[in-house]
């Protein structure tokens, strides 16, 4: 007991002696050893940078976290984990991680995707979309013979989705009656699109149209002006897509540059 005393009066006595320019600048003394608030800080910035807002509950959770790594790794360090290999190693690609972070952040602040480049983006994108899209069916089959039978049968008063979803081998489409939904007919493989596209509302092609994947029996439901998402909708897709193209090509001409031997 005498013992416990004198010890929590020379931590009492330490932190007395500090001055409050040094507390300001901790969060805790640790068995003795100063844990300083940027490491507060710095797992704060990250919880921001996930899209969350820091509470002041979530704040004193932060300094607990703190506070009990440093428990943890005076414990670990204490029994001389700090200088196995693993743990080197293990540093050492952490390490590589974190200058690696930083380069690729320093690099885009340096770099930023600007709205011109971005609105250039999204006006070849409207210009390659627009138009009319086809609203269509189809029933995929194996042979020619499959989808001239399939044709007979829609003549005789067969129901489209009813035999697509027995014969069709499109699993997209052919549980869902052979529906392929709105598309711009460029989304289309040539043969298709040209088959489709010569059609009119309501009709079914005659004859088989052949493309890579077999033969096909198409259906045109409707046509429409294509329909295209404002600008600052897709705005942060068009944004993240060019970053990522960005950031690909850097890594390229830096993986050029390397001399490996």
């Amino acid at each position: 007991m005498k013992k416990r005393i004198l010890s929590a009066l020379a931590t009492a006595a330490m932190l007395a002696a500090l001055s409050p320019a040094v507390l300001a600048q901790n969060v805790a003394i640790v068995n003795g050893k100063a844990v300083p608030k940027t490491r507060v800080d710095a797992l704060m910035q990250q919880v921001v940078r996930s899209g969350r807002q820091v509470t002041p509950e979530m704040e004193g959770q932060i300094k607990d976290e703190v506070i009990l790594r440093e428990v943890f790794m005076q414990e670990a360090q204490a029994k001389g984990l700090d200088a196995t290999d693993d743990y080197k190693t293990q540093l050492e690609l952490a390490r590589q991680a974190i200058l690696i972070r930083e380069l690729f952040a320093d690099y885009q602040k340096k770099n930023p995707i600007t709205d011109d480049v971005i609105k250039a983006e999204y006006d070849k994108f409207v210009a390659a979309k627009s138009g009319k899209e086809f609203k269509a069916r189809h029933i995929l089959v194996e042979t020619e013979d499959q989808a001239k039978a399939i044709i007979a049968q829609l003549k005789k008063g067969g129901k489209f989705d009813e035999i697509a979803k027995k014969s069709s081998k499109d699993p997209g489409s052919g549980a869902k009656g052979g529906d392929l939904d709105w598309a711009n007919p460029g989304s289309y493989v040539k043969e298709f699109s040209d088959a489709l596209m010569a059609l009119t509302k309501g009709k079914t092609t005659e004859t088989p149209v052949k493309t890579q994947f077999g033969y096909h029996v198409i259906r045109l439901e409707d046509t429409r002006d294509a329909k295209l998402p404002a600008f600052e909708e897709v705005k942060p897709q068009i944004s993240q897509q060019l970053l990522q193209q960005k950031m690909a090509k850097y890594q390229e001409e830096l993986r050029g540059k390397a001399k490996v031997e």
